[in-house]
């Protein structure tokens, strides 16, 4: 393949839904390597909650941007774009396809897309908004986005405060909705992207989820939340299967309520990413049964 001939095969879906399995077999298929685009998988410190492949399978073939960050390295998506594409574009001297897969859209946005450019801020609004936040909660800083810009309110991580502030200090500084920044012209990669989204019918999906859930309570969820509970403010921390433990840790409620909890906030997350792929027109969906046209796809990009 000439260079602007080279593909990222992007496989992207919901948590829970069958990535993991699909990309492995992907890759042995096509002799290629993994890179991960979910945010929660960078960090070495945590491993049963963010649902990162088993050695096992991470032996199977070769892993990138798994359990490569500490959770006390500040890390964000502007850092990963760099990254990321440094190790694609050192990969593909020696690939004609690279696997792009994970369960955050902003970052793999950043490496088929591009970064979106987002106005420069005054710091004093971030400091008001965490102000807020700490006396208010997470509530009020939900009342305040889906009046200022319901669009982005409608796909963001509800959960997040600081995906909500990063939302409102844009919002409050520049008087248009944080969404009118996020529609750009795409960046031209020196690459070809084949987008392939996976989804099961929602019944079987969250079914899987809770299962999954389930299995990573006897892994040692709760143990593994604890042992991180001294460092639960930290921003890698913020996220679906450490909070709902930490609260419980807390004393906010009993063990049964945190475990109701994990399994319906993972939905929520599943839901609120199958809204986000949707609105990108791009992606093929398949079920993750369905390999033959999956492959069929794929290789009539391949020259």
């Amino acid at each position: 393949m000439t260079p602007l001939n080279k593909i990222i095969l992007v496989i992207a879906g919901p948590t829970a839904v069958g990535k993991t399995d699909l990309c492995i077999n992907l890759a042995k298929k096509f002799n290629t390597v993994i890179i991960s685009s979910d945010s929660r998988q960078f960090f070495q410190e945590i491993n049963i909650g963010t649902a990162k492949p088993s050695e096992k399978e991470l032996a199977m073939v070769p892993h990138y941007f798994i359990g490569n960050k500490s959770i006390h390295d500040p890390y964000d998506v502007k850092r990963y774009e760099s990254e990321a594409l440094g190790c694609i574009n050192s990969l593909f001297k020696e690939k004609d396809l690279l696997i792009l897969t994970g369960g955050s859209g902003m970052y793999t946005d950043a490496i088929v897309e591009g970064l979106d450019q987002m106005p420069k801020i005054a710091s004093g609004i971030r400091e008001e908004l965490n102000a807020v936040y700490a006396k208010e909660g997470i509530t009020h800083l939900q009342e305040m986005l889906i009046k200022l810009d319901p669009d982005y309110f409608a796909v963001v991580d509800k959960q997040n405060p600081q995906r909500l502030i990063r939302a409102l200090e844009v919002c409050l500084g520049t008087g248009l909705p944080f969404s009118s920044y996020r529609v750009k012209k795409k960046v031209v990669r020196p690459f070809k992207t084949v987008k392939i989204a996976l989804n099961r019918d929602r019944e079987e999906l969250y079914e899987r989820i809770d299962r999954r859930m389930d299995n990573m309570i006897q892994e040692g969820l709760f143990e593994e939340a604890s042992e991180m509970y001294p460092y639960r403010d930290l921003n890698a921390l913020n996220t679906v299967g450490y909070k709902e433990i930490f609260a419980y840790l807390d004393g906010a409620y009993d063990k049964e309520e945190a475990i109701r909890l994990l399994k319906r906030n993972s939905r929520r997350y599943a839901k609120r990413q199958v809204t986000w792929l949707n609105k990108d027109k791009t992606y093929h969906w398949f079920h993750p049964d369905e390999i033959n046209d999956m492959l069929d796809l794929i290789n009539a990009q391949i020259e």
